[in-house]
């Protein structure tokens, strides 16, 4: 009996195809989509080995049909749109070009040369505020200075090192 539904059903499919596709198209609102779905019903219908027992072949059909034509529907919400992977090939690239990364690697060079002519308390505190994000009491403390002392030696090692790299000292 399971093969003889199998063959029935795929009887049926070929049979009311036109029926079939004109009444999903109107339920969905899209012939592409019922032909893929009648189209996907069609290989299931073809790999499937056993199925049950069919009271009505043609209700039970047009519920495939839907279920079908439902998880695709599901399936192409996940997928982008032409629109949406045009947009994606409009992008600008925010990577610097090769001539700016050679240009910063220079700058850091410099800026490097410049740090290493500072006094050794002051480069260490320039690097610890700066570098390392540390609050200026603990710099004092790790140092064993005053807080005051702390902002003047930051002050005067950017002011320094602008002057070496060129740059005006904001006042």
């Amino acid at each position: 009996m399971t093969e003889t539904t199998l063959v029935g059903l795929r009887r049926l499919l070929l049979d009311r195809y036109d029926d079939l596709s004109a009444r999903l198209t109107r339920r969905l609102g899209s012939a592409e989509l019922a032909s893929d779905a009648l189209q996907d019903t069609w290989l299931r219908l073809a790999h499937a080995e056993t199925i049950g027992h069919v009271r009505n072949p043609a209700s039970y059909l047009f519920r495939i049909v839907c279920n079908v034509a439902r998880d695709r529907q599901t399936s192409d919400r996940r997928l982008l749109a032409a629109v949406e992977i045009d947009s994606m090939f409009n992008l600008a690239d925010e990577a610097p070009d090769p001539a700016h990364v050679a240009e910063m690697r220079s700058d850091l060079k410099k800026l490097e040369a410049v740090m290493a002519e500072l006094p050794e308390r002051r480069r260490e505190i320039l690097l610890a505020a700066r570098l390392d994000n540390m609050p200026h009491q603990e710099i004092a403390n790790r140092l064993g200075i005053s807080l005051r002392l702390v902002s003047k030696e930051l002050k005067l090692a950017h002011e320094y090192c602008l002057l070496r790299l060129g740059r005006t000292v904001e006042k």
